[in-house]
């Protein structure tokens, strides 16, 4: 691996153990064994660097979904059988110590600008990468618009859920309680009225 390959591990395991806040880019220096010179020569800034590094680890968690193939996810595409199995691994995954769900709570308050327009352009592929993994699709047949609506109805929901669960664990929803709320809201959509 080169510099900028070891700066982003070594930034990931500086969130995990630290968080945002407290990560200091001489942890990262020290953690990725590189220099202080190259976070600025291969991301601009530390924080840019704890940005992409959040990303990374978020793609990291998703990616062990599956979401092109859908491998071990029980459910047909869009199905309420597939939502709750898809938001029963998000909530596994919470659970877990050192979840990067918990360091999003962090994330979500950052008062940086060049940190938050860095995460805002992530938004969208967030959102694309949910609807890939209810829907069961790639995430390249998954249309800007597509994840401009839905991904954003899935990440509202998942914004919703950290904030939950990183609250009060005890009293968070888990995925057969969001199944079920899901399906009265549809019933009630779908009611005939008189």
């Amino acid at each position: 691996m080169g510099h900028r390959e070891d700066l982003l591990e070594g930034a990931k395991r500086c969130l995990l153990e630290k968080g945002f806040a407290r990560t200091t880019a001489r942890d990262i220096v020290k953690e990725s064994g590189t220099n202080l010179a190259s976070i600025g020569y291969h991301y601009g800034s530390k924080d840019a660097l704890l940005a992409q590094a959040y990303i990374s680890l978020v793609e990291g968690t998703s990616d062990g979904f599956d979401a092109a193939g859908g491998g071990g996810i029980a459910g047909a595409p869009g199905s309420l059988e597939r939502f709750r199995a898809v938001w029963r691994s998000i909530v596994d995954s919470m659970r877990e110590p050192g979840s990067v769900w918990r360091l999003s709570m962090e994330v979500m308050t950052v008062q940086m600008p060049e940190v938050r327009d860095h995460l805002s352009r992530a938004q969208r592929e967030g959102g694309r990468g949910l609807v890939a993994l209810l829907m069961g699709v790639p995430e390249e047949e998954v249309s800007d618009e597509t994840a401009d609506t839905v991904g954003r109805f899935y990440l509202t929901l998942m914004t919703g859920l950290i904030a939950q669960w990183t609250f009060d664990p005890k009293t968070a929803p888990d995925g057969d309680a969001l199944t079920e709320g899901l399906r009265q809201v549809i019933e009630a959509a779908t009611a005939t009225r008189p």
